[in-house]
């Protein structure tokens, strides 16, 4: 029993003072992956998170789906997936959830957490206070948690706010800029009036629908508006979409969206019940007579607020002109995305996007404050002007930032360095390489690891596929659209291109070959040569001989024209580094087949050639001479673990009919390995969604399922049944001596041959 005597004074919550190495301050995807990153290289972490789930915005509080720099695969970014942990977690969620329940992305992060022995996870925590050692240094953070009334004391050497609004930042002193900079000053042409289109993105809050099967009342709150029908966005709406499909529900960001954030959420509340009571009531969505509301949101998904300056700021010419700074630590890819800030309310369009090119890269500069020496930025907040913001908000990119910062923070630990020292050139290689140590495939970065061992070997292997014959699967395609196989092709070859063709009517068919301007892109905007051939009515072969001979590497796009009297045969064999594209269009992220934007905004015009979702996105059945041979055991030696715009697929893959195919690494001398890395296929090219859509399979169908490691005397050093990750690190109790290692891998798709990206070893020295 406790029992306690009046006391005339206040009486204080229970206070518990923490020390740490690093405080990350919001449980968001970026400040997840911090975390895990940096508690993986033995750093002691905090997280503190003010909400009782993690994820943020992709939480099953939100239910905002987690994209990137794929854009929903709807522009030209292709294998442009981010890498790392965070695709670690999307292959762990596609596996235990493939049909998009938002519930079980809350426990999928939750796990990934509590794995990490170095966290020490404060759920429903919220920073209060920022106290300061000098002008320059955070010393410690005061937060509360609400449930079990507990005021914490947080001590650190280092601090990530990944807050979304900056809270430790803000407190901090840091330089920050809230809202959009005039054209002028970083001559950015996409920047918006202020007057008509507004200053900030706005809130989202989405709702759910259910089918009882019986006809179910529905009345309104008496807070619901009761002019939905005269909303602009209302002719939008289609009974069908809920959840992230809503994102067009859109308000406040004609207000203060960090100190009017509940104003916002309850006028967003106030139009979600008055949408239902229109769809429900009105008389014009009979069909709605059986559905009921199955959940509203209780907070909105927030896209904008404050974003603080770190030593460099990302700009629209860095995103268009895809600019490679010599400190680039991550990647994006999503369009600038700029939203009127009236939103549900506003005449104009619900968003304007302009996509780039290809994927851009973002220096380590912009994710540590430039005016606080120990605060690393993560997430939306990070250093970037209003329209680049458009883009770099986005929760994988935030998450491929947080990974950069979780890294940082560990080396500066080991160093003795503030954030600010690691940005010097002659110190950001170690983290450079550290991060694509472990699949952050930084854009255009190909540094040389001298600690791997398998640098200094020989590689051979059973078999390497050539691509000489697509066979075909007896299914037609028509050509509704522009349609193209991607194919890696070497330098001093001319291509001959056999396809069987099925005309229902005498017509002809235009064949282009293309490629892309520049090593930095994936967008076919050269044509190489173009050739027409005259079609009779039924089936026949065409064939497409180049006269051209490039003389460098290069993904070509055979292209065959649209004409919906022709139908193309297909294939089932699919290949890694190799697909089809399509002219079509993507409306859900303003792919209309060509982007053509207004003259002197600073962004390109060029055509989209997208792929399609499997099971869709078959190959072109043909035959190829000379045979395309990209895919060599070579490969496994270079530092790209993604095909590239450079022309090469960087994969080993062996024959198509090669079940067990075999890869040996040689030395001439014993080496003492402590540590190995697989780098698996996981089709970077896919989105992979984390909510709301259904996906056709719980793994990745490339990925290599099975495979034994042997080492020089036959004996099965480590063997792998259930594999589904595209990473796979394998850490020996006692570290291996041995001359060679063979590594056996089962085939699993009749349809996909094994491949292998990259393996790396190391000694214990260089763990």
């Amino acid at each position: 029993m406790i029992k306690e005597s009046f006391e005339k004074s206040i009486r204080e919550n229970k206070l518990l003072s923490l020390k740490t190495e690093l405080v990350v301050v919001g449980g968001g995807l970026a400040g997840v992956c911090t975390a895990v990153v940096a508690a993986r290289e033995g750093v002691k972490v905090i997280l503190v998170q003010d909400r009782p789930v993690l994820g943020g915005n992709a939480s099953s509080e939100v239910r905002l789906w987690a994209l990137g720099a794929t854009s929903s695969m709807g522009n030209n970014n292709r294998w442009a997936r981010e890498g790392g942990l965070i695709n670690e977690i999307l292959l762990d969620n596609l596996k235990r959830n493939k049909d998009g329940n938002p519930l079980l992305v809350d426990t999928v992060l939750l796990e990934k957490v509590y794995e990490e022995k170095n966290i020490t996870l404060l759920l429903n925590t919220a920073v209060y206070e920022v106290q300061k050692s000098d002008d320059k240094t955070i010393k410690s953070l005061k937060a509360f948690c609400s449930q079990n009334a507990t005021t914490y004391q947080l001590e650190a050497p280092f601090f990530c706010d990944s807050s979304g609004d900056g809270i430790v930042a803000f407190q901090a002193g840091a330089s920050f800029r809230m809202g959009a900079e005039a054209p002028e000053e970083f001559d950015e042409g996409f920047a918006p009036n202020i007057e008509d289109y507004g200053n900030l993105l706005g809130h989202s809050l989405y709702f759910y629908t259910k089918d009882l099967g019986k006809p179910v009342q529905y009345i309104a709150p008496s807070f619901a508006i009761d002019n939905a029908a005269e909303l602009p966005r209302i002719r939008n709406y289609r009974l069908n979409e809920h959840g992230c499909n809503l994102w067009w529900v859109e308000y406040g960001g004609r207000l203060d969206t960090i100190h009017q954030s509940e104003e916002i959420k309850f006028e967003l509340w106030k139009v979600v019940y008055g949408i239902w009571d229109y769809v429900k009531n009105s008389g014009k969505f009979p069909e709605s007579e059986n559905l009921t509301l199955e959940w509203v949101g209780t907070i909105p998904g927030k896209r904008e607020s404050r974003r603080f300056e770190g030593d460099y700021m990302l700009v629209q010419k860095d995103i268009v002109e895809q600019k490679d700074y010599y400190d680039r630590v991550a990647f994006g890819g999503w369009a600038m995305d700029l939203h009127p800030a009236d939103g549900i309310y506003s005449e104009h369009n619900s968003c304007t996007q302009w996509h780039t090119k290809g994927v851009y890269s973002i220096p380590y500069r912009c994710y540590y404050s430039k005016d606080i020496d120990n605060l690393f930025l993560a997430g939306r907040i990070i250093s970037a002007s209003h329209v680049a913001f458009g883009s770099s908000r986005v929760m994988l990119t935030c998450s491929h930032g947080g990974q950069a910062v979780g890294k940082a923070v560990a080396l500066c630990l080991k160093n003795g360095w503030l954030p600010r020292t690691l940005a010097e050139e002659d110190k950001i290689g170690i983290l450079q390489l550290a991060l694509n140590r472990e699949g952050q495939s930084i854009p255009r970065l190909n540094l040389e690891d001298t600690s791997d061992l398998i640098q200094s070997a020989t590689i051979s292997s059973t078999s390497e596929l050539k691509i000489g014959e697509v066979k075909s699967c007896g299914e037609w395609k028509k050509l509704k659209f522009n349609m193209a196989q991607i194919l890696p092709l070497a330098a001093n070859n001319t291509y001959i291109f056999k396809v069987k063709l099925q005309a229902s009517e005498v017509t002809s068919i235009t064949v282009i070959l293309k490629r892309s301007s520049k090593e930095t892109h994936f967008t076919p905007d050269i044509d190489l040569e173009s050739k027409t051939f005259q079609l009779k009515k039924g089936i026949q072969e065409i064939t497409f001989a180049s006269d051209k001979n490039i003389d460098e590497n290069f993904y070509a796009y055979v292209c065959f024209m649209q004409n919906e009297a022709v139908d193309i045969m297909l294939s089932d064999d699919r290949f890694i580094g190799v697909m089809t594209v399509l002219q079509k269009e993507t409306p859900a992220v303003s792919n209309y087949g060509k982007q053509e934007p207004p003259e002197n905004i600073g962004i390109d015009a060029f055509d989209f050639w997208t792929p399609e979702k499997m099971p869709g996105g078959k190959n072109i059945a043909m035959t190829i001479e000379p045979p395309v041979q990209n895919f060599n055991s070579q490969n496994i030696l270079n530092n790209n673990v993604r095909p590239t715009a450079d022309g090469y697929s960087n994969v080993w893959q062996a024959e198509l009919n090669d079940q067990y195919p075999e890869l040996k690494i040689s030395w001439v001398e014993k080496q003492k390995i402590s540590m190995l890395r697989l780098f698996f296929d996981c089709d970077f090219d896919n989105a992979l969604p984390s909510v709301f859509v259904t996906h056709p399979n719980a793994e990745i169908p490339s990925t290599v399922k099975k495979y034994k490691i042997y080492d020089d005397q036959k004996n099965l050093i480590y063997e792998k049944s259930e594999n589904y990750q595209a990473i796979n690190t394998v850490v020996f109790d006692e570290p291996i001596n041995t001359n060679d290692l063979t590594i056996i891998l089962v085939k699993k798709d009749e349809n996909i041959p094994v491949g292998l990206y990259k393996i790396s070893a190391y000694s214990q020295n260089d763990l």
